[in-house]
């Protein structure tokens, strides 16, 4: 069977967008590079008609000139044709790329809206509000701690720091005045009314003399003995 029917060929897969891209790119490389030979004879003709002298061999020269313009103009049509094509690829290849990453994209977002599904099957709503409440209620109790830690025992709460001010800027003026004077600052001068309420203290001088108009005494302090007395 195989003898008279032959053997079933394998198809060949089809060219890809990048195959058939780079296959459209060398025909219009090809097609440049005849059209540079044909510009380059386009100019040595050109040369020839300016140096010819008007007649049937500038004729024949300008017949030459034209056959090349118009094979020129005709690769011309051909590589715009082929750069078409090649657009047209490009922005087939350019869509399918943005369909490929778009499958990309949804199998990605698919996978993360599972694993946030289940993420969110142990997380709750209320556990987090009442973790929240906690948190507050811990830190106005912390604040309270730290306010009454930061009080001063010496300072009563009362004090008007007005009253305060007024009376150490008065301070201040006594200073600088008694400063100016050169005298001992009023707070530090003696109670004079004080000294002279006090009663003063007696002395050995006041105690001989009552002594002495009482009774004479000797050196010893005894009662002086009359000379009369000595001499009988």
């Amino acid at each position: 069977m195989k003898r008279v029917f032959g053997v079933k060929k394998d198809k060949e897969p089809p060219p890809s967008i990048q195959d058939s891209s780079e296959r459209i790119n060398k025909r219009g490389d090809t097609v440049d590079e005849k059209i540079k030979k044909l510009d380059a004879e386009l100019a040595r003709y050109k040369e020839q008609i300016k140096n010819t002298r008007p007649g049937p061999a500038q004729v024949a020269v300008k017949a030459r000139a034209m056959r090349i313009l118009k094979q020129k103009r005709m690769y011309e049509g051909q590589r715009d044709m082929l750069y078409n094509q090649t657009f047209n690829l490009d922005q087939v290849a350019f869509a399918s790329e943005g369909i490929k990453d778009a499958q990309q994209t949804v199998s990605a977002l698919k996978s993360a809206n599972k694993e946030l599904k289940g993420v969110m099957k142990t997380v709750k709503i209320q556990d987090i509000d009442n973790l929240q409440d906690e948190m507050m209620d811990l830190m106005d109790v912390s604040s309270e701690i730290q306010e009454t830690l930061g009080r001063s025992y010496s300072v009563p709460d009362d004090i008007d720091e007005e009253d305060l001010m007024g009376e150490l800027d008065a301070l201040e003026a006594d200073m600088a005045m008694e400063t100016e004077s050169n005298e001992v600052p009023s707070y530090l001068q003696p109670d004079l009314d004080a000294e002279l309420s006090m009663p003063s203290a007696p002395t050995g001088h006041a105690t001989s003399a009552g002594r002495a108009n009482n009774q004479a005494e000797d050196e010893l302090g005894l009662p002086a003995v009359p000379r009369a007395s000595l001499r009988g």
